[in-house]
């Protein structure tokens, strides 16, 4: 793709502050849509992409339900409208820096994706299981939005690892199980009450016990995460260490709000906090992931990727 003409350069300052709206927006779509389920607006429009067979938009005949589950659709297009002119930001760098245009374009085409499967969500009436994808899908975004933004802060040097090799694979063991802990909790909340609709189907597994598979995941995760910091303090990474201590933070706040929803009979204010904190572990564990490496400024000498040439307007 071009850049476009260096009369509208973009500073760095603003491409990280729209990359880190894009995250907050990201993370912020993902509660909505939990708003969505928890208050059973989940059919609140019956039909994708429009809101019914006659309208793009809710109508007051759908009521409240209707209108949460038309404000969600609506959100989307903000968050892509962010995430557009982050792409735009990019191309709009004096200098193009490796890893953007991909890193920002992987961010705008997943929204698009994303609002797909939640249009299948409602086509299928709320099949848990495509309920689950759409849920991991915004966490991938959420993902690739973090890595942006990291990216946009670096130098353009080669990455190197600051931590020793066995710590640096741990600290990726912990970062699967943190997915698969996400992917489990999907499992969970199929089995559960919040179906998003009163006609909802589950996906069949026992509750008890897939929440026992889920439980013994975050286990094991925070013994992880644990192991991290005492880890990296002891071989002097205190910037890892201080990123593991967060993460541990993190996941503990998670799992009270985890065991007292599920003793409690999971009350949707504390569903809908779980899946806050759902995002907040991802974006912690992510840190900690980074926070084992450094990418060094470029030696002395080497430029850049060239840019492509300047959008003229024959073009």
């Amino acid at each position: 793709m071009r850049r476009l003409p260096d009369r509208f350069p973009v500073s760095t300052d603003l491409l990280r502050r729209l990359a880190y709206a894009s995250i907050i927006a990201n993370v912020a779509i993902v509660v909505t849509g939990g708003a969505v389920r928890l208050t059973r607006s989940g059919l609140g429009c019956p039909t994708w992409p429009r809101c019914t067979d006659a309208s793009y938009v809710a109508t007051p005949e759908m009521g409240i339900n209707g209108a949460i589950e038309f404000g969600n659709r609506l959100l989307t297009f903000v968050v892509g409208l962010i995430a557009l002119a982050t792409v735009l930001a990019v191309l709009a760098q004096p200098k193009r820096r490796r890893g953007l245009l991909g890193l920002s374009l992987a961010v705008f085409l997943g929204i698009p994706a994303q609002a797909v499967i939640g249009g299948i969500t409602v086509l299928t009436n709320l099949n848990p299981w495509v309920v689950g994808l759409h849920f991991l899908a915004s966490m991938v975004v959420i993902a690739a939005a973090y890595a942006l933004w990291k990216r946009v802060g670096e130098p353009d040097g080669p990455t190197v690892v600051v931590v020793p090799a066995p710590l640096r694979a741990l600290a990726v063991l912990t970062t699967v199980v943190s997915a698969a802990v996400l992917v489990i909790g999907t499992w969970v909340t199929g089995s559960g009450p919040h179906a998003g609709d009163q006609g909802a189907a589950r996906n069949g597994l026992n509750p008890e016990a897939i929440s026992q598979v889920h439980a013994d995941g975050v286990f094991l995760l925070i013994g992880l995460s644990v192991a991290l910091v005492f880890a990296f303090r002891a071989v002097g990474a205190a910037g890892a260490a201080r990123a593991a201590l967060v993460l541990v933070a993190v996941e503990l706040g998670q799992g009270v709000i985890g065991f007292v929803q599920y003793f409690t009979h999971l009350p949707a204010v504390l569903v809908g906090a779980h899946m806050l904190g759902s995002c907040l572990v991802l974006l912690a564990t992510l840190s900690v992931l980074w926070a084992t490496r450094e990418r060094r400024p470029a030696p002395a000498g080497e430029r850049p990727a060239p840019a492509a040439e300047p959008v003229t307007a024959a073009a």
